[in-house]
Formats: structure tokens, sequence, C-alpha cells
């Protein structure tokens, strides 16, 4: 039995998340089928994370086993083959049986993309929030360095998932600034549920001064999610990059 680690890119506007749900467009379920198509049924099909509808990936890992024996450097053509425009696979290799996509993982790194101007771009609306106000980014900088460190993360995540701790340790956050555009990077060894859009969320009201960029600290103490900003739509949302 062969284990496969395909990595893989996709537009998550027309799929309801990553994970398989029945009577509903997923990305596993998408990949699902054109490995059925090439391999066979697999026998396990794991993903790296579970990005929700319309959150994007511009590298995403996923692993599966299986008895097929095409050469894993000719799998992202076959596959390609069978998968719809908006996901390709860029590369695939055999990994040892213990490997798991998710578990494997130490760390992971989301941006999230806002653009700023007189009206919005309808050609946009899918892949960034359109947000036509001025932003502090001294406050934001400042804000966002409170979060990088080890902290219980409970006042940034949305209720649903139930997770053994709340604590994650975050290694950086990035923002950057590009003509219209600004892109928040947040690496961490793992993210709570809607954690990434909690916390630009949060960094926005500190830019409107809505929480004081020093008060991030007591926040976090406090575990209280009312007190954070709100949770940004997916649209904006990519998962970036992983490490292994």
């Amino acid at each position: 039995m062969r284990n496969i680690a395909l990595t893989l890119s996709y537009d998550g506007t027309n799929y309801h998340g990553w994970q398989f749900q029945p009577e509903l467009p997923t990305v596993q379920g998408a990949l699902s089928d054109a490995i059925t198509a090439i391999c066979g049924e697999p026998r396990r099909l794991t993903g790296c994370g579970r990005t929700d509808a319309g959150v994007h990936a511009l590298t995403y890992c996923a692993n599966f086993e299986t008895d097929a024996t095409i050469p894993a450097d000719r799998l992202p053509y076959a596959l390609n083959s069978r998968l719809p425009r908006d996901i390709s696979v860029s590369a695939a290799a055999d990994v040892p049986p213990d490997f798991n996509a998710i578990l494997s993982c130490n760390r992971k790194e989301y941006v999230y993309k806002l653009y700023s101007g007189d009206v919005h771009d309808p050609f946009r609306h899918s892949y960034a929030y359109f947000y036509p106000r001025a932003l502090d980014l001294d406050a934001i900088r400042r804000a966002a360095a409170h979060f990088v460190g080890t902290h219980d993360f409970a006042a940034v995540r949305s209720v649903g998932t139930v997770t053994r701790t709340s604590v994650r340790t975050v290694f950086h956050f990035d923002i950057t600034q590009d003509a219209d555009t600004t892109t928040f990077a947040v690496c961490a060894d793992g993210f709570l549920y809607n954690m990434a859009r909690a916390l630009v969320g949060t960094l926005l009201y500190v830019s409107e001064g809505k929480i004081d960029a020093d008060a991030i600290p007591a926040l976090l103490e406090s575990r209280n999610r009312t007190l954070a900003g709100p949770t940004m739509p997916p649209c904006g949302l990519y998962l970036n990059r992983v490490w292994y």
C-alpha cells in the first residue's frame, strides 16, 4: 500500500470548504472523485486543514493510500485531467506510511487580503474584501505584535469545533501594503475555528479606534469572544503555506 502526498491549490469560491459533505460540492469530494477515476477509490484521503466555504488555498497538502502503480510524477497530470479548473495538483510524492497531512504539519500560514478604493471591484469580490477606509497601519502592527507568542486564543475563535485546548503559538503576524491591497499574514502551529478571520477583524477594530492596540493582552486573557472584532468574510482568506 502506497501513501501519496499531493500539493494542490484551489479557488474556494464554488465549494463548501474542504471537508466532504453529502450533496454539497467540496474540494475533498472533487479530489476524491478524481483519485477514484485514476487510482481507484482511496482508502483514506486526508487534508492539512478544514478550510471553510469560500476560503482559498495557494498551497494545500493532502495524502491518500492506494494500491495503484502509476508513478507519482505522472499523478498531477492525470488528476488535473479529471479535476475542475478551479482545483490544480502541482506535485505528488510517495511518502512514509506514517505521514499524515494534518497530523504531520507543524505550522501553517494564512493570508487575508483586503483592498481599498472609491468603489468595489466586481472582479475581485470573491478574492479580497473591499474596505474603503484608510488604515492606521501603525496601530494595526502594534496590536498584531501582541498576538505573537503562545497564548490562549479563545477570544478570537467562533463556537463550533471542539478542541482539547485553545492555546496556540503564533510565530509571526505581518502586515504589508501594495498599491490598494493590504495583506495580513499570520503563521501559527495551528488555528482555531475562524481564528484567522477573527484576528483580522480585531485588527480592523483597532484601526477604527474601537479597540486599543495595547488592550490585546487583556482581551486574550479575558477569553471573551464578544470583546474582539468580527469574523471577516471568507473571500479574502487563503491558506498560503504549510510546513512539515
